[in-house]
Formats: C-alpha cells, sequence, structure tokens
C-alpha cells in the first residue's frame, strides 16, 4: 500500500542557485545530497540529486545533470506547478517577502477549497503556496463532490467532439 510521497524530482539548471530559493527563501532545509558519477547499471555520469524537505517529511528533489540534454523554460500552471501548502499566516509572509525581493508574485488566487499565491524558480518551475479553506474537505470529499460525475461528462464531451 502507498503510504505517502516520499520526493518528487525535477530537472534544475544549477544547484547552488535552486538551494537558494528553495532553503534561503522558501524556507525548506537542504536535507541531502548525492553526486553520483556511475549509475546502478555501470553508465558514467556526473549528476547531483539534492532533497529539500518539507514539513511533512517528504521531499522535493532536483537532478543537476550537465551531461544530459534537458529544455529548461518558463512552464505554463496548467503544464506543470508544484503546489505546496502552507497555513493562511505563511501564504501573506511569502507573499510579502516575494514582493519585497521583487519576485515574480501572483495572488491571492481564491480557488475556494484553498487560497493561493504563485512564484517561479530559478529553473521555470510555477510554485504553489496554497493555504486551505474552511470547505477544503467537504470539496475535495469524492463521495460528496461528484468528480466521478465531473469526469464522466468531461469523458462525453471530448468524444462528441471526435
Amino acid at each position: 500500500m502507498i503510504k505517502g510521497l516520499h520526493h518528487n524530482a525535477y530537472r534544475c539548471r544549477d544547484s547552488e542557485e535552486t538551494r537558494r530559493f528553495y532553503e534561503d527563501f522558501l524556507g525548506l532545509p537542504f536535507a541531502g545530497a548525492l553526486a553520483i558519477k556511475e549509475t546502478k547499471t555501470g553508465r558514467q555520469t556526473d549528476v547531483l540529486h539534492s532533497f529539500f524537505e518539507m514539513g511533512d517529511g517528504s521531499f522535493l528533489a532536483f537532478f543537476e545533470a550537465p551531461d544530459r540534454p534537458f529544455a529548461f523554460k518558463d512552464q505554463h500552471d496548467f503544464d506543470l506547478h508544484i503546489a505546496l501548502e502552507v497555513d493562511a499566516a505563511a501564504l501573506q509572509r511569502m507573499l510579502e517577502k516575494g514582493r519585497a525581493e521583487g519576485r515574480e508574485v501572483r495572488g491571492v488566487i481564491d480557488h475556494g477549497f484553498i487560497h493561493s499565491i504563485y512564484f517561479r524558480d530559478p529553473n521555470g518551475y510555477v510554485i504553489e503556496l496554497a493555504a486551505k479553506q474552511p470547505r477544503h474537505a467537504e470539496m475535495m470529499n469524492p463521495e460528496t463532490n461528484g468528480a466521478r460525475r465531473i469526469l464522466d461528462a468531461w469523458q462525453q464531451a471530448k468524444a462528441a467532439k471526435d
């Protein structure tokens, strides 16, 4: 049985630049780094795998792999974003901190079940900080929120277009 998320891994341009954003700006402790010179299958490589710990014990991880091609780009929210949970006070503090540092920041956006602000990390990933709202549990309960009905209607509408 799946117990939870251990880590989610992404590519990064520069490990130190990434550390400054995730540790110095967001406050996630830099928890570990693995310098990988040879894969378990014997392939020679030169990769740094770094980990940043979140409050629940899971990690965001990054690979700096200069010998591997990767197209970094500013991601669109719908393509890829990383949403991290904070409380309402932290959301406001981070909004003010981002603005004070001159960072690109959007929000506060009211999604009904969460309030969110958005930043862009040095690799182009959109980072969402989300604070749960009072109706969060109700709105995320598949027994009452109609998730299956909404998905089925979506699929039927797509099929009708074909």
